[in-house]
């Protein structure tokens, strides 16, 4: 067939794209909470500020439209990761000043709303650039490098960032120098990528900007009202931003809980001895748990199975307990700990994105047909669920300073009420997430 063959490969561009996509979010969400820990930010502020990060991934529904209007996607992908590599270069020159806080924090305001904005690009392109049944064929390729990103960023980088200090001395001028190159290093490689990307990426005829009409803001604001009209809204918006109350929480305070000094109630590991329990172990661990919990709901379905995936989400949070009581100092014992919880945290977890699916596509008990809007009716819900660990996370730091590690995780396993809660109210059809469903 002619012009097949003129068609790149998605081999060529999908591992890199969602590689590159998942970076960046690394960086901001996790990278940076160890960057500040290290520098001797407080926890407080560092739950506080950087829970703030989260806010371009809640509004992001509000300027996607642009993203259709304006360019490309293809023109977006790649000036996106340009000024991601340039972001990036700017972390690195801020850290020596003495404003460092200020000034890397307000760098990182710039790079989460290029990430969020780089995500709509990026996915919009994907949906474009493949037939329906390869883009179907490419998801789990799309989420196995979104999840070696995460390990490389939470696991390598930070690993990278520990070697580094240990070799210079662990002086304070060490801990910035360290940061720095590896600053320096994620820089050069978005610049790469982004080069790379201006030739791999293929030039489907769809990908053009959307028709500009007076009708669009109507149409818009008609999609959000559809979303709000729907009859157990209230249930819905308190599951989306309840179900990981806890998690919220104990995500923010983990990482400073790990390098802690033994006297603050902390477990003293060392920035390296962090990347490989929690960025590597830990993030493997939450791979597979989620998984193996997508597996699970094909073959009993949403409604059966959700309260069985909720505990073994929330009930590991007592790991955490045991570890602040006991403060074991056995890397592999820590590791063996965080593995355990990441794992039951990525199996319940796949629970709550096969609700925002089953949310998006309308279904309900007793049908009510297919939702014509259910791209933008995920991308609302997606908001709820940053809004969800933002608000959370902001007190955790200051909860943690007045509690100490123990009560601050006491407190999380109680915070895993509200969850429990608002799944007592919902409403799922009892066939939604079988394997079976399109024939029931």
């Amino acid at each position: 067939m002619p012009g097949v063959s003129s068609a790149p490969t998605p081999w060529r561009w999908i591992p890199t794209l969602y590689f590159g996509q998942g970076i960046p979010y690394v960086v901001v969400m996790t990278l940076s909470v160890v960057l500040y820990k290290n520098l001797g930010v407080s926890n407080t502020d560092i739950a506080l500020y950087t829970s703030w990060l989260y806010l371009p991934w809640v509004i992001k529904p509000l300027w996607s439209p642009l993203v259709d209007l304006l360019g490309r996607k293809r023109g977006w992908i790649v000036g996106l990761q340009f000024t991601l590599g340039a972001a990036l270069a700017l972390v690195a020159l801020t850290l020596p000043l003495a404003g460092f806080w200020q000034a890397s924090l307000a760098v990182f305001w710039l790079m989460a709303f290029a990430s969020a904005t780089h995500d709509i690009a990026a996915d919009g392109f994907y949906m474009l650039a493949l037939p329906q049944r390869t883009q179907a064929a490419f998801v789990g390729v799309r989420s196995t490098f979104y999840r070696l990103a995460m390990i490389a960023g939470q696991g390598g980088l930070v690993m990278l960032a520990g070697w580094l200090q240990q070799r210079h001395g662990g002086t304070p001028a060490a801990v910035v120098d360290s940061w720095r190159l590896v600053f320096w290093l994620l820089a050069g490689g978005f610049v790469v990528a982004a080069a790379w990307h201006a030739w791999a990426l293929p030039r489907p005829a769809a990908d053009v900007a959307a028709p500009r009409q007076a009708a669009l803001a109507r149409e818009a604001l008609a999609v959000f009202a559809a979303f709000f009209r729907r009859p157990d809204i209230g249930r819905i918006l308190a599951f989306l931003l309840l179900y990981r109350f806890a998690e919220a929480q104990a995500l923010k305070l983990v990482t400073p809980f790990l390098l802690d000094a033994r006297a603050a109630g902390g477990l003293a590991l060392g920035t390296q001895a962090v990347g490989l329990a929690y960025g590597t172990v830990g993030v493997a661990a939450l791979t597979l748990g989620g998984l193996l919990g997508g597996w699970v709901i094909s073959r009993g379905g949403l409604k059966r199975l959700l309260w069985p995936l909720m505990l073994c989400m929330h009930l590991p949070n007592g790991l955490f307990v045991a570890m602040a009581v006991w403060q074991p100092q056995d890397l592999w014992l820590v590791s063996t700990a965080l593995a355990a919880e990441q794992f039951g945290y990525g199996f319940g977890f796949t629970a709550y994105m096969v609700f925002m699916l089953m949310v998006a596509e309308g279904s309900r008990p007793g049908g009510g047909g297919e939702n014509p809007h259910k791209t933008a009716h995920y991308a609302i819900c997606t908001g709820f669920m940053a809004l969800g660990m933002m608000l959370p996370g902001m007190a955790a730091g200051w909860l943690q300073s007045q509690l100490g590690y123990t009560g601050f995780f006491v407190w999380v396993c109680v915070a895993t009420l509200p969850s429990f809660i608002a799944a007592a109210l919902l409403h799922i059809d009892p066939a939604y997430g079988r394997r079976d469903d399109t024939a029931a």
